[in-house]
């Protein structure tokens, strides 16, 4: 049988080891290489099919951080000679939310003249894969509002826990649209403050069961 010291020791490290820091980062991508992305899924559903999502191009613009083509980026050519409809997904790993997420990324266009990019972030919650089932929009970049001609935050709120994905959705008219770029993406999540609560009482029930099991002083 254990010894009672050994049973705190093995539930306190248990209990320290299931805390999450008090912010934790589900997920920080500024893709200096979009070749080694882990678990990221890119999809091209466009029509007719063209260009995937690929590394960001310096001569068009440079990234928002790091190195001058540190950033993943999309186009016109995502439906096939520049001609169709976009429908090209960017999608992030499957991640644990323990709590509100907040979502941050920036992004900019190469704005032209009588040319206008189209942006959604999307969530799916559970962990399949594919672009079916992303029905939550979150906020859209562009559309109806002049994309961005300068790298610009965008913070988007996702007041929910459990497993869950996130998308990039870039689509429109391929002859109404240009080029995009997305860099410093980041997932934020923190836990719900009953949860720290009923973290705190078990710590302190392991103090009280721990004194109860001393033995007495002479």
């Amino acid at each position: 049988m254990n010894h009672p010291k050994t049973l705190l020791a093995m539930a306190a490290f248990a209990l320290a080891t299931a805390l999450p820091s008090h912010a934790q980062s589900t997920l920080s991508e500024g893709f200096d290489d979009i070749t080694a992305l882990d678990g990221w899924e890119l999809i091209n559903e466009s029509v007719p099919v063209g260009q995937s999502w690929f590394q960001g191009n310096p001569g068009v613009f440079p990234a928002h951080q790091g190195a001058q083509d540190a950033y993943i980026a999309a186009n016109y050519l995502s439906a096939s000679g520049g001609v169709g409809t976009i429908d090209n997904w960017l999608i992030t790993p499957v991640m644990k939310l323990i709590g509100p997420t907040t979502v941050t990324f920036t992004t900019r266009g190469a704005v032209a003249e009588g040319y206008n990019d189209t942006l959604e972030l999307l969530f799916r919650a559970g962990d399949g894969s594919g672009s079916a089932g992303f029905s939550t929009v979150l906020l859209t970049v562009g559309g109806v509002e002049p994309y961005p001609d300068g790298w610009l935050r965008y913070t988007a709120e996702l007041p929910l826990s459990g497993s869950g994905r996130f998308a990039f959705h870039y689509m429109g008219d391929a002859e109404a649209s240009n080029y995009i770029g997305i860099d410093t993406v980041s997932v934020v999540s923190v836990p719900e403050p009953s949860a720290w609560l009923m973290l705190g009482l078990g710590l302190g029930g392991l103090g009280l069961w721990r004194r109860r099991l001393s033995p007495a002083l002479p």
